[in-house]
């Protein structure tokens, strides 16, 4: 499994929104200006994470983007579900139940199973918020006298 640029921005997207939700809607060009992004690249992210109900937006002057809900109620698995369609390390167990015809006698299905309940588990137990309260952990203590 690869993650692609889509999944890795809106990521970065998402956490830029979050670090910045108390300033209100948040202009793309800003966003993109911050995490070094193409504003035209952001653009075709947005209309996925805008089916979703994951963004808020504001059209006009003060226009812009925000989250719809607070940073700890976003997990990375949610959000690279969105953008990558699957976290799946094989094709097989992108569907369930399971229509490979090899099934059931796979001898590695058992093996992908459990990278991908690994994969899923670990993706789906970090939040945005969890994100910004390590990186704020970091730079707390990253400091000099």
């Amino acid at each position: 499994m690869k993650i692609s640029t889509k999944g890795r921005y809106a990521l970065r997207m998402l956490l830029d929104l979050a670090e910045h939700q108390n300033d209100g809607y948040v202009a793309l060009k800003d966003t993109a200006e911050r995490q070094g992004i193409s504003k035209k690249y952001l653009e075709q992210i947005v209309p996925i994470l805008n089916k979703s109900d994951i963004l808020r937006t504001n059209r006009g002057f003060q226009g812009g983007y925000r989250l719809a809900k607070s940073p700890d109620k976003y997990t990375v698995g949610e959000i690279l579900r969105l953008t990558e369609g699957s976290l799946s390390p094989v094709a097989c167990l992108e569907h369930d139940p399971i229509e490979c015809e090899r099934s059931g006698d796979c001898a590695t299905l058992a093996v992908w199973q459990g990278l991908y309940r690994v994969i899923t588990q670990y993706l789906d137990g970090i939040t945005l918020q969890d994100i910004l309260d390590r990186r704020k952990e970091q730079y707390a203590n990253d400091y000099t006298i």
